[in-house]
């Protein structure tokens, strides 16, 4: 499971999300449970917030994934191989979804001065998907190969919030990438919010609550790309019902990945595209296939296919309740560990868990029970 040196990293990572380990409900949270019948500004929805409600009973399914993670952030470049050009894209941590768009546009450009024709994309996932319909759009014919449908990718497990956040450790990561990564944000951003107009892509605005007993250390992305965020503020006890003491908020884009990832993938199919299922066990498999140019959009795959020893797993698993409509923000933090709620079409999403370099992805019952019950804590104890 995890090493000492992991461990460290989780610690890390965890302030980037602004998730940091809180104690549930202690202290100063209690003094405040009292019911003061305050109205809450809204600065989105404008409505009265709504709680949840949190029950074992009411769990729809429970799923796990694997985020692939790398300390030095993700890799996009251009690498030769006799006749055929390998363009990487993968290794984005918890940001894939994020940060999908302006990777995929940081991919497509090492492809620029080469003589369009046929491309071969090796992923189905976000990357894959995006990748082949920026290609496309270049004037690229283009192929997908992948081992598992959009359905059933690692994509299709994240969470959703756009943030794009765990995708590298400061300190680790070069400068250079910094001004890659901030890049490849900003356009991401613009991009989904470009498509944030039409509901079929599944993207939508929402306010985001950050909860704990302990003041927050400042995200990397909020301190580094602030114009994409807006009505960030630190937020009095007497400006929100959640039982802490220290509240911040922001507004952010919301992605239903289930909707995106069909979309983007039924866009790919109608302007041309080929979807061939098909697992490769090697490289030379890859280098096999019968276009020259190559996009790698493989995800964790790349560790063995093309021998990155800095990837590596990070588990994450998810809880998905009924849903409830009247639920319309997102929170994150106040729980034993990593701990969040996004409401969905459909469903709640709860979690979750950040277990680095563990490969297992059968769902563990005691990480379901401790998500329920630090959820349930914070929104049983709302003050409405």
């Amino acid at each position: 499971m995890c090493t000492a040196e992991n461990s460290s990293r989780r610690n890390i990572l965890k302030s980037m999300l602004g998730v940091a380990a809180f104690a549930s409900l202690g202290g100063c949270a209690t003094a405040m449970m009292k019911n003061t019948g305050a109205r809450y500004a809204r600065p989105l929805s404008r409505q009265p917030f709504v709680a949840p409600r949190i029950s074992h009973d009411r769990i729809v399914r429970v799923i796990t994934g694997l985020r692939p993670f790398r300390p030095k952030g993700f890799v996009v470049k251009r690498e030769q191989f006799d006749d055929k050009t390998i363009i990487h894209n993968y290794g984005h941590g918890g940001g894939g979804i994020s940060l999908s768009w302006g990777s995929s546009a940081l991919a497509v450009r090492e492809a620029m001065g080469m003589p369009i024709g046929k491309a071969a994309v090796v992923g189905g996932g976000i990357m894959g998907l995006t990748s082949a319909r920026l290609l496309q759009d270049a004037g690229w014919q283009v192929s997908i190969y992948t081992r598992d449908v959009s359905r059933h990718t690692t994509s299709n497990v994240g969470a959703g919030q756009w943030g794009p956040t765990s995708v590298f450790e400061e300190g680790v990561a070069s400068k250079a990438f910094e001004e890659q990564y901030k890049f490849a944000a900003r356009i991401a951003h613009h991009a989904f919010q470009n498509l944030s107009g039409n509901p079929a892509y599944g993207i939508s605005f929402a306010e985001n609550y950050f909860l704990g007993n302990e003041p927050q250390e400042e995200s990397y992305y909020l301190r580094e790309l602030p114009e994409l965020f807006t009505s960030v503020a630190h937020l009095e006890p007497h400006e929100h019902p959640f039982p802490f003491p220290y509240v911040e908020r922001m507004v952010t884009m919301l992605v239903q990945p289930a909707i995106f990832l069909r979309r983007v993938r039924d866009d790919f199919y109608l302007a041309g595209g080929t979807i061939v299922v098909r697992n490769f066990s090697n490289r030379a498999e890859i280098l096999s296939l019968d276009e020259a140019v190559i996009f790698n959009c493989t995800g964790l795959g790349a560790k063995a296919l093309f021998d990155d020893e800095d990837l590596m797993p990070i588990k994450g698993q998810l809880v998905f309740m009924q849903p409830d409509p009247a639920v319309d923000y997102l929170t994150i933090g106040g729980g034993s560990d990593v701990t969040y709620m996004f409401p969905r079409r459909g469903e709640i999403l709860l979690g979750g868990s950040y277990q680095f370099d563990d490969w297992s992805t059968h769902v563990e019952a005691d990480v379901t029970d401790r998500i329920i019950a630090d959820n349930k804590a914070i929104f049983d104890n709302m003050r409405l």
